[in-house]
């Protein structure tokens, strides 16, 4: 993943979550963000191993693991996507319920956004989940790779605000953290930049 000396898996904390209150996150991996070393869906795999999911999307042959996670019963799942596109205005949702006893499912459609808006739309096994969009303010301090405006996060920063917004905030922070570091190491190992 990085440049020999480069490393971050020291910086790594897995976490565990509140019980009362814990949220699952779902990758749907778009194919050819598995070859990308500058990829941040990874880190969620790592500091959460025991509250991550990944598939790799297909259009019409899904993972049918991934369609049983779907199904679990356990389960609520969301997919996190912008809520003012048009034509699935009746799928938009506000907040993930909290009073029904089952554990939210966030689905991140992890490739560039032009991607990710293709999964959305072409994968009829998603259309008839409901849609969470993710509101928040905040900038990506993503540096590896260049978003449409500033309010695009990257996939780890998504998962981040998720977990803050849903009552983790320590996993949310160990993710932030580690983030950071994969960041600053990324760059550096592309400058190929001494460590202090």
């Amino acid at each position: 993943m990085m440049a020999e000396g480069y490393c971050i898996c020291d910086n790594r904390s897995i976490m565990r979550q509140d019980q009362g209150r814990a949220v699952h996150i779902c990758l749907l991996m778009h194919k050819e963000e598995s070859y990308k070393p500058s990829n941040t869906g990874r880190l969620i795999e790592h500091v959460l191993p025991d509250y991550s999911h990944r598939f790799y999307w297909h259009r019409t042959q899904p993972d049918p693991e991934f369609i049983r996670l779907l199904k679990n019963p356990k389960f609520q799942p969301y997919i996190i996507f912008p809520g003012d596109r048009g034509g699935y205005e009746e799928r938009v949702v506000e907040r993930a319920k909290e009073d029904d006893g089952k554990i939210p499912l966030f689905i991140i459609l992890d490739g560039s956004w032009r991607q990710a808006g293709r999964m959305f739309r072409l994968s009829g096994y998603l259309q008839s989940l409901p849609v969470l969009p993710l509101n928040t303010q905040r900038h990506s301090q993503y540096k590896l790779r260049k978003a449409p405006d500033e309010f695009h996060l990257c996939t780890v920063e998504v998962a981040i605000e998720l977990l803050i917004q849903h009552g983790q905030e320590q996993a949310g922070n160990a993710l932030s953290a580690y983030f950071d570091v994969f960041n600053l190491r990324y760059s550096q190992s592309r400058r190929q930049q001494k460590l202090d």
